[in-house]
């Protein structure tokens, strides 16, 4: 077997309209049309998508001094720095990448951890 690419990434969020505000909101994905009638949310991100799934509870024992030790999705961005500007300019919490690389992470609503990372000139 060969994977070749990501498709998508599936998120559990107790509240949708939350979930929509930090997804389309903060982070500024596109929201696109779902194939699906349960409760939820797509976005789309180049050929990758973020399908938000709505439950009841979300059941999890985070890692809270390094959020990057948590399941997560991590997102190339241009500029770190103003997505970190965007990110406190909301209120967000945000953790520098313990590891030194170029990455910092956040956390959704629901405590769902989010990794933003540039590609510095040595991962390059």
């Amino acid at each position: 077997m060969q994977i070749t690419q990501s498709l998508h990434t599936s998120i559990n969020v107790t509240n949708l309209e939350k979930a929509e505000y930090f997804y389309g909101e903060v982070l500024g994905l596109q929201k696109v049309e779902r194939s699906r009638p349960s409760p939820g949310a797509w976005y789309q991100i180049g050929n990758y998508q973020i399908h938000l799934i709505v439950v009841d509870k979300i059941v999890n024992q985070p890692e809270h001094e390094k959020w990057g030790r948590n399941p997560h999705i991590a997102f190339l961005v241009s500029d770190l720095d103003a997505a970190k500007q965007q990110l406190l300019n909301y209120n967000f919490p945000i953790q520098v990448s313990a590891s030194g690389r170029s990455a910092i992470f956040t956390q959704d609503l629901d405590g769902n951890v989010i990794e933003l990372s540039s590609l510095s000139q040595n991962q390059k």
